[in-house]
């Protein structure tokens, strides 16, 4: 078993400056993010009525800043008399999630639910701070998102190692720990890299959504210099090369382990899953933009175009679904060879589940969630898919399809709590062999067809994208039914998604955070070009082909 990974630090005297690990004078210094009194909150507050308040405003200040003396400033967004009052109470509970180290915030806890154990709900998770970030930014809040972007690139350099094997280099962390001894004026990290995690799985999503927060804090505060330090270049590169290394791949998509991701655990995404190749098309595409073109860099963005190329022509041909591919797929011939094979995979056309038949409307698609030698699966996966729409990994037709099956299929996808993170659940046999019978992932629980409210905000961004708001202000008027009344579940249970989760937690920081980005984004939609890519007009055209899978 691997050794605590941590950062220990020695106890400072009070009012001593402690020296961080890169110059931050090369980085363009932004506003305070944490620069008004709370009086002044309250302040502002009082032109609405004491029931009106929040009972949270009232709380006892963070653990790790009791002072009270840096409490974050209200969201500049904020019109007391015009917001829901569900965005205020959302704010607050943000920030009192948020984490420091060496009295700087670094990230947002994963959730505050104090009814149940810890488990390592206690820790900033890389997938889980991404909306909180998205959040700050949208906000003019910079500075905790630099920080942590700084602190994960720190962390990544650590030696990794899980009982006798080394992991590659460029491996982002999971999740990292603030430990705190008051008593010794002490502070220190504990980065998890998969050793703590179910069935000791490396988080292959956690570089992508570092590189995609590169890119987001870059686009929305015109500052360059941060993405431009040599640490987070060679944190780029070292990202790049785990994914770009030959082997014996005979496609451009990642080969992975269940329970890699946000499915984190066994769910049978083994292999190729969709929401892996989304994140490492967008990944790719953001490298792409913020990596120097010098003699270490270019040689990456050679690798990276081809590398784009090879992938757009590979999901879109493969992975793509809907109701004239489906019937081709019926109709398949088995056991071709040669370069003429129409059915290159040697999918047995009775393997098609018989629901994938009634889900599929007449108009409308989907990247279906896997694709190897003699398998597809046709589940739905809802981060995947909302990727694929904002990294333009989906076609401007293709974008268009997911939207009017989403439309088409609401009561199964949406419910009464957005999203279905996948659809449908397994089940009885079925559940029993993917899953080793989990007791989390029974069936319409938690990822085995569970409702995430965290998933709004990519909806909202991918509504946008395609111009449906409409969808996202009908989403959001489900959630803002439920969500703040029921104390921001992690996720809820059910067909429709009316349950909230037997195991889940409350006071969930990305429900929370996804909640406020997605009402932010409808505000102002130019917001949602922190997370979304336009189709590069100056890429080499990829062969298109028809709804057949032939040449």
């Amino acid at each position: 078993m691997m050794s605590q990974l941590t950062e220990d630090h020695e106890s400072l005297p009070e009012n001593t400056q402690e020296t961080d690990y890169f110059d931050f004078s090369t980085i363009r210094d932004g506003s305070r993010l944490l620069n008004i009194d709370r009086s002044n909150f309250l302040s502002i507050e009082k032109q609405r009525s004491c029931d009106e308040r929040s009972v949270l405003e009232f709380l006892p200040p963070h653990p790790h800043n009791p002072d009270g003396a840096n409490t974050p400033r209200v969201p500049r967004s904020m019109d007391v008399f015009e917001q829901h009052p569900m965005v205020l109470e959302a704010w607050d509970a943000l920030r009192r999630s948020l984490v420091y180290f060496r009295g700087k915030p670094v990230g947002t806890i994963a959730a505050l639910d104090n009814t149940e154990e810890n488990l390592n709900y206690d820790q900033v998770f890389v997938r889980d701070f991404v909306p909180s970030a998205l959040a700050f930014l949208m906000n003019g809040e910079p500075e905790i998102v630099k920080n942590f972007i700084l602190k994960t690139l720190r962390l990544q350099s650590w030696e990794k190692k899980i009982d006798r094997f080394h992991l590659g280099e460029g491996v982002m962390p999971a999740s990292f720990k603030v430990l705190h001894d008051p008593a010794r004026n002490h502070e220190t990290l504990i980065a998890d890299f998969g050793e703590n995690a179910i069935g000791r799985v490396a988080p292959v999503d956690s570089g992508f959504w570092w590189i995609i927060l590169l890119r987001a804090y870059t686009k929305s505060t015109g500052d360059t210099s941060l993405a431009e330090l040599p640490e987070c270049q060679k944190g780029m590169r070292l990202i790049m090369s785990l994914c770009l290394s030959e082997g014996f791949d005979t496609f451009p998509t990642l080969l992975c382990a269940d329970g890699c991701c946000m499915i984190d655990r066994r769910m049978g995404v083994y292999g190729y899953p969709i929401e892996i190749q989304s994140l490492f098309f967008m990944a790719l595409r953001c490298a792409l933009l913020l990596l120097k073109h010098d003699d270490e860099g270019k040689d990456f963005v050679e690798r990276i175009t081809k590398r784009l190329n090879a992938l757009s022509y590979h999901l879109r041909s493969y992975y793509w679904l809907d109701f004239k591919q489906l019937n081709d797929i019926y109709r398949y011939k088995t056991e071709e060879y040669s370069h003429t094979a129409v059915n290159k995979f040697n999918v047995i056309p009775d393997s098609l589940p018989d629901w994938v038949f009634d889900f599929m409307p007449t108009r409308g698609g989907y990247f279906i969630g896997n694709v190897s030698p003699a398998r597809m699966d046709f589940r739905w996966f809802a981060l995947g898919n909302c990727i694929a729409i904002l990294s333009s990994l989906a076609t401007p037709e293709q974008s268009t399809a997911i939207m009017d099956l989403i439309e088409s299929r609401w009561e199964e996808l949406i419910g009464e709590m957005p999203l279905k993170a996948c659809y449908p659940a397994i089940e009885s046999h079925e559940w029993r062999v993917v899953t080793g019978s989990d007791p989390k992932n029974t069936r319409w629980s938690y990822h085995n067809g569970g409702s995430w409210p965290v998933l709004l905000w990519l909806l909202t961004a991918a509504c946008i994208k395609t111009g449906r708001p409409q969808i996202a202000r009908r989403a959001i008027d489900l959630v803002e039914s439920r969500l703040l009344k029921d104390s921001w579940p992690e996720y809820y249970d059910g067909k429709l998604g009316q349950y909230i989760g037997k195991q889940a937690r409350k006071f969930q920081t990305w429900s929370i955070a996804g909640y406020l980005v997605a009402k932010l984004m409808l505000e102002d939609p130019s917001h949602s070009g922190m997370v979304s890519l336009e189709e590069d007009k100056h890429k080499k055209a990829v062969i298109r082909r028809s709804n057949s899978w032939t040449n």
